[in-house]
């Protein structure tokens, strides 16, 4: 099992991606639990003082200006999360919620949040003994935070609400004692600490950056296929023609489109009819996918950012014994990150559903129509690109950004709002749907290039045509494809064209 290191220093996206994948195990280093005692010792010494501290005696929100009696601090905080424990719909997945924990965890130690040690021990005891709590996907606006996704994993560590041990599902305080954990009494400041954040659209958002990197390799796999399989114009990839224009991505992306057809057994080969000149999305690869890697390097960048940020209020200083309010919780970075997430996985899909159609196109392709023998009798591809299509559809629809929306809450208080999880939860159904239409080019280029050159691909493309082949044989007639669909989008889903095209996100500080 993957331990995690948490020393309140940066921790970068890759170390996260186990905790997508399954369990994994958290620890603390000395210097993180110092951070955190002496962050908490600002707290007492603020109270000591009898100064007034948001969320540690006054209210919430509109209700900051009310005084809490010293005798109400401890059930302030209990009431607090149980306030705020208003999430509806759908509980989000285990993996998602492993890396709420952890994020929460990151950002608690780095010692700004005057939470005590036996917070962050709690969340690690949570970690280990992955003892998730449930919380529903709808509630939060994004705001100060995701309060009500937080306040369901507060309340699971108060003993409130329920928690999911190996897929079962328990009351919150059956769970904890059948994992052999206690739960906390939470002391001042620490309600507002757990409640406050974006750790989950961040945990979120990053789940679907993951899913976009991995839509995006095996969409340069197909791209680097199709470009076989049609006899497409390799010169569109050259270096020079890159390096005027001079975006990062798009030289990325032509020298690995280069590498995967080089020593092609047909693009070098001249023919009567081949084009002078091919369709965009053939040509344009290198422009339309480099610039969907310069968005997803954005994101990735400022993903990681928010993973490693401090971003509750209000906030502890140490070094100057000061506590400070600020807006930290707002979550508007990441809704951006977001939005353009899905702008990339958009056209991700956009541009392989039209090399599919030039596919199909034997006036285009100079292949057999919709890649099939005995066309009439067989429809071949003919509805699989109908599928892709509608699937294009669904992600432009959903590709229109959230960032841009807000809705007052809170009596006019929080009056701006990011609508970071809305932003985020919709990245999950696009990967899917681009991964399907990726799965259903990769299946068209490998018919394509069976109906060209009997399956003969360049040397780094053959990696991708064995994958396609090992799910789906050569269509000789009509047959139900939806299997050999499923199968191959797994694989991308999988992340395994990421190893074969080698453009993995790459995080730039």
């Amino acid at each position: 099992m993957t331990t995690i290191t948490i020393s309140g220093e940066r921790l970068s996206l890759d170390a996260l991606r186990p905790v997508y994948r399954g369990p994994v195990e958290v620890e603390l280093t000395h210097q993180a639990l110092e951070n955190l005692q002496r962050g908490h010792q600002v707290i007492l010494d603020a109270i000591g003082r009898g100064q007034v501290v948001y969320g540690v005696n006054t209210g919430f929100g509109k209700l900051a200006d009310r005084r809490i009696s010293p005798g109400d601090l401890a059930e302030l905080q209990r009431r607090s999360v149980l306030s705020h424990m208003v999430g509806v719909g759908d509980p989000l997945p285990d993996e998602i919620v492993r890396a709420i924990l952890v994020i929460k965890l990151i950002g608690l130690a780095r010692g700004h949040s005057g939470v005590r040690v036996e917070i962050a021990e709690m969340l690690t005891a949570l970690i280990n003994a992955d003892v998730l709590p449930v919380i529903p996907s709808q509630g939060s606006v994004g705001a100060s935070g995701d309060l009500a996704p937080l306040a369901h994993m507060a309340g699971a560590m108060i003993g409130e609400g329920r928690v999911r041990i190996n897929g079962v599902t328990y009351d919150a305080i059956e769970g904890l004692a059948k994992a052999g954990i206690t739960p906390v009494v939470l002391g001042p400041k620490e309600a507002v600490a757990l409640l406050n954040g974006v750790q989950a659209s961040t945990a979120i958002a990053l789940r679907g950056l993951f899913g976009a990197e991995a839509v995006f390799n095996a969409g340069l796999a197909a791209g680097a296929l199709t470009l076989e399989a049609t006899a497409g114009r390799q010169v569109v990839l050259d270096d020079r023609i890159q390096q005027v224009r001079g975006h990062d991505g798009q030289i990325r992306v032509a020298g690995a489109l280069r590498r995967l057809v080089e020593d092609s057994p047909v693009l070098d080969i001249e023919f009567e009819g081949r084009r002078l000149q091919d369709p965009y999305c053939l040509r344009c690869q290198p422009q339309v996918m480099g610039a969907a890697l310069d968005l997803l390097t954005f994101a990735a960048r400022t993903i990681e950012q928010e993973v490693n940020a401090v971003s509750d209020n209000p906030l502890m200083f140490p070094g100057d014994n000061v506590v400070l309010s600020g807006g930290n919780f707002h979550g508007q970075p990441i809704a951006y990150a977001a939005d353009i997430i899905a702008m990339a996985i958009c056209e991700i899909g956009s541009i392989s559903e039209r090399r599919q159609a030039m596919l199909m196109d034997s006036s285009m392709s100079g292949l057999a129509p919709f890649l099939v023998e005995n066309a009439g009798l067989n429809s071949g591809f003919i509805m699989v690109q109908v599928t892709s299509a509608a699937l294009v559809a669904e992600n432009r629809a959903k590709a229109t950004p959230s960032s841009v929306d807000s809705i007052p809450t809170s009596a006019g208080q929080e009056d701006h709002v990011s609508m970071a999880t809305h932003a985020s939860m919709r990245l999950g159904p696009m990967v899917r749907n681009a991964a399907y239409i990726v799965a259903i080019e990769l299946l068209c280029a490998a018919q394509g290039l069976d109906l060209r050159n009997e399956g003969l691909a360049a040397p780094a493309n053959r990696p991708t045509y064995g994958l396609v082949r090992a799910k789906a044989e050569f269509l000789k007639d009509d047959r139900i494809m939806a299997g050999e669909m499923e199968a191959i989008a797994a694989d991308v889903l999988d992340g395994v064209f990421v190893e074969i095209t080698g453009v993995p996100l790459e995080v730039v500080n």
